[in-house]
């Protein structure tokens, strides 16, 4: 079927800010006594949904949340940039495209708009606040894509966890999974999606799949 709509996460895909969350999430673990290192809170919490994440933390300490917030924002200011490629990308795809991240809406459109990508997704920006369940659950894309107009099997989903290439399956979804970020290409392999390294190739990758 024709592609009619590409659905773009954001963390990983379109900006660089896992390595940020995850050595921000991974010392404020580390504060309240975990023995987990980045490569276990990559592996855990990548890609999952704040819902998730509040569960697996459980209770923690008055302002230790309002803590890791402002020490994540101030990082991402400092530091957030695209991924390498990502607007190249963008620039050449001329099929309608969305974001539907599990990230909150304020924090994606603060990380569009810090990288400069945010030009691209005008009012199409969709998150796991919209929905009862985010990643891995297909909720989120199936709403990305009822909002947009396209059928599921329209859909090519753009994704770099396996909560989310997950989540793309259950949809009925086409996905490309992006094996050159933090997530290691093996947890990526048998899940369904195509792997691919370079983010300036999705453009020509779309169009031959099947």
């Amino acid at each position: 079927m024709a592609v009619e709509l590409v659905i773009f996460d954001c963390d990983g895909v379109l900006v660089d800010s896992e390595r940020i969350s995850v050595r921000v999430g991974t010392a404020a673990l580390r504060r309240l006594g975990w023995t987990i290192d980045e490569t276990e809170y990559a592996e855990r919490f990548v890609g999952c949904s704040n819902e998730y994440w509040d569960e697996q933390v459980g209770e923690t300490p008055p302002g230790w949340r309002d803590q890791i917030t402002q020490e994540y924002l101030a990082a991402m200011a400092a530091e957030l940039c695209a991924i390498e490629g990502i607007e190249s990308a963008l620039d050449r795809l001329d099929i309608p495209k969305c974001v539907a991240s599990n990230g909150r809406h304020a924090n994606v459109r603060k990380s569009l708009e810090l990288t400069g990508l945010a030009r691209h997704f005008d009012g199409r920006v969709f998150s796991a606040e919209d929905v009862a369940r985010g990643k891995p659950a297909p909720d989120l894309f199936l709403h990305a894509a009822a909002t947009m107009g396209a059928a599921p099997e329209g859909c090519v989903v753009i994704e770099d966890s396996p909560f989310g290439v997950r989540a793309a399956m259950s949809a009925g979804m086409r996905c490309l999974a992006f094996a050159g970020g933090l997530t290691p290409p093996s947890r990526l392999t048998g899940l369904g999606a195509t792997l691919f390294h370079d983010p300036t190739t999705i453009p020509d990758l779309i169009t031959t799949l099947p």
